[in-house]
């Protein structure tokens, strides 16, 4: 399996990067997020998991934790992909090999381990459980069970875990460009006592997510927008500038 490299340097290049990329292709990046996300104990590690709906979802895990976190950031992506570009262990990614079981197991023991080594940041991963893109209204969703297994690890070590559940939506609205939105829910604190199996956790991140993803839609479908907080703001589009030029030619009248 491919281990985190760590680099400060790749991090701020990334940092800056992603976000010029976010203000090129959309119009807004909007985040939604529950009390209790930022207040969590450093102390004890945490695990974002979330939907897989598009290819961005591996640039706003680096941007929400440079926004609103004291983290170090970890994120699993597949071997095959990793190993294409493998400057991303550089910013906290490891690789995942579901095609080889004992790679597998390596890789659920290193999330433990990275997660409950001792720090004064609080130890944080990314994962998403589908395991590969899929439409964001597909129901219903499918979780591997490699998050559980992690949790499972995790509670032998530390005496308690964090789960936030985390979701994406890119929809056109008003703007040429379409907007991007984040929704955290408050943190879940799951303990030795609270872990039953990994299958029964696996289902209730899968529900949670599912409903957190119909709440996202209905507050789309709605335009019930203002409660969250724009993290980025995108270039002026076409449409804004030809607006603004039509202005000043009736100013000018």
């Amino acid at each position: 399996m491919l281990k985190v490299r760590r680099s400060r340097l790749y991090t701020l290049w990334f940092g800056w990067y992603s976000r010029r990329q976010f203000r090129r292709y959309f119009n807004t990046l909007r985040v939604f997020m529950e009390p209790g996300v930022p207040e969590m104990e450093t102390g004890i590690p945490v695990i974002f998991y979330g939907n897989h709906a598009c290819w961005w979802d591996g640039f706003w895990s680096q941007l929400c934790t440079e926004e609103f976190f004291r983290q170090n950031l970890h994120i699993i992506i597949e071997y095959e992909q990793l190993s294409r570009h493998r400057f991303f262990t550089r910013l906290g990614a490891f690789s995942l090999d579901r095609t080889n079981a004992r790679s597998a197991l390596q890789t659920l023991d290193y999330a433990a381990e990275c997660l409950t080594s001792p720090s004064e940041r609080q130890n944080a991963l990314w994962i998403f459980p589908q395991g590969r893109i899929e439409h964001i209204d597909k129901r219903p969703l499918f979780f591997f069970n490699g998050t559980a297994g992690i949790v499972s690890r995790v509670l032998q070590k530390s005496k308690a875990i964090y789960l936030v559940s985390v979701v994406s939506r890119i929809e056109y609205l008003e703007e040429q460009k379409p907007e991007l939105l984040l929704s955290f829910r408050a943190p879940l604190l799951v303990t030795g006592q609270d872990f039953t199996s990994s299958r029964d956790l696996t289902s209730r991140m899968q529900q949670a997510t599912e409903c957190h993803l119909d709440e996202l839609r209905v507050k789309v479908m709605s335009r019930s927008l203002d409660g969250g907080s724009v993290v980025i703001q995108g270039r002026e589009s076409v449409n804004r500038k030809v607006e603004r030029f039509r202005k000043l030619l009736g100013m000018a009248g």
